[in-house]
């Protein structure tokens, strides 16, 4: 895990440990992650992210509405994955990001429990996650 990693992952601890974010705490996710840090934000605040959480098994995954005028929709685990192409061209491919924004505004609104809450089935998760 690089220097980068280490250090976004602290400041997420303390964000989720309060479920509050300060200024120093925006400044450096801001820092490390720059202009996709500024569309999480914009994404959090219009409430685009939802978490979508499924019964029983208690599995979630997070869907993030993008900022283009067709508001698509991308599937994402916050911490690895996203369905959108930022994340395979910038994140995967180039390696010039470590995550995409869609990526940061899951993680952002999970840490402070800002997320439109979605009940599933389990087997309607399965369908969900097979269209990926």
């Amino acid at each position: 895990m690089s220097a980068s990693s280490l250090v976004a992952e602290a400041v997420w601890k303390e964000i989720e440990s309060t479920h509050s974010v300060n200024d120093d705490q925006l400044w450096t996710l801001h820092f490390l992650f720059g202009k996709n840090f500024e569309g999480a934000t914009r994404i959090v605040d219009q409430r685009g992210v939802s978490k979508i959480s499924a019964h029983p098994s208690g599995r979630f995954i997070f869907q993030v509405t993008g900022e283009s005028r067709r508001k698509d929709q991308y599937l994402c685990f916050a911490e690895n994955f996203c369905a959108c192409y930022s994340f395979f061209y910038d994140v995967v491919n180039r390696g010039e990001q470590l995550c995409c924004k869609h990526q940061l505004a899951a993680r952002l609104a999970a840490s402070l429990g800002s997320y439109v809450e979605v009940k599933v089935s389990d087997e309607e998760l399965a369908v969900l996650l097979s269209k990926v």
